[in-house]
């Protein structure tokens, strides 16, 4: 159950972006699990270094549970281009650790899962399990209302399928923002999982929003607490 809400939280790693380019962001969230007194909180951050390369840091908690995720890329052809990525998952329940790299020379991925070698042929335009949220955004602000990605998760490379939902007015701790509503598409005979995203149309796109409903039916929500964009506060109505 920890590791459920964890998991949830890692879907906070999607970053503020314009149409263009990307601008730096720090965002914090609290979640709650909607059938138990448990509550988390996440932080996420997008910073640029040098070479134009920039850095995702996200890392979560709840209880004695904790994630933590860095993904560093560059953007390339108005594209996000994964470059390498760490995950890591401590406390209670199974840990887990994964490194990648992504050699776009070779057009491989190598690195470990939990410590077992992984070797993926890498393909343009897969990405890692925080530049496909990036690539999500983008692809949000830019008016598209269905959208596929490959992602290289550990030794697999998966199919994530989403699409726009339409405009809503979230309540946050910020206020109320204006967000375009988008959900994961998933053959409802194999996998019965619920998730749906709230993007704010002001604010590059921030994630405001997150509901996510389990198999067996165990629903949590992440709301935004407050953020920055390029250096400014988020503030809603």
């Amino acid at each position: 159950m920890r590791r459920a809400l964890l998991l949830a939280l890692s879907l906070l790693a999607i970053p503020a972006v314009q149409a263009a380019d990307l601008q730096p962001f720090k965002a914090s969230y609290t979640a709650d699990w909607k059938q138990l007194p448990m509550s988390g909180s996440a932080e996420r951050s997008l910073t640029k270094g040098a070479d134009n390369v920039w850095t995702l840091n996200f890392k979560a908690s709840m209880l004695i549970a904790s994630l933590k995720e860095v993904s560093t890329l560059k953007l390339e052809k108005d594209q996000p281009v994964p470059l390498s990525y760490h995950f890591e998952r401590g406390g209670l329940g199974k840990a887990k650790n994964i490194d990648l790299n992504f050699n776009w020379k070779d057009m491989t991925v190598t690195g470990t899962d939990n410590k077992t070698p992984v070797t993926v042929k890498l393909l343009t335009g897969m990405l890692d399990k925080s530049t496909y949220q990036l690539a999500l955004q983008r692809d949000v602000l830019a008016g598209k209302k269905s959208m596929s990605y490959q992602v290289v998760d550990g030794d697999e490379v998966d199919t994530y399928d989403f699409r726009v939902i339409g405009p809503e007015v979230v309540s946050t701790k910020a206020g109320k923002i204006n967000a375009i509503k988008v959900e994961r598409v998933r053959d409802p005979a194999q996998n019965k999982r619920i998730t749906e995203m709230w993007f704010a149309k002001q604010w590059d796109g921030l994630l405001v929003a997150l509901r996510q409903v389990e198999k067996d039916g165990k629903e949590y929500n992440i709301m935004l607490l407050d953020g920055t964009v390029d250096g400014k506060t988020v503030k809603g109505k």
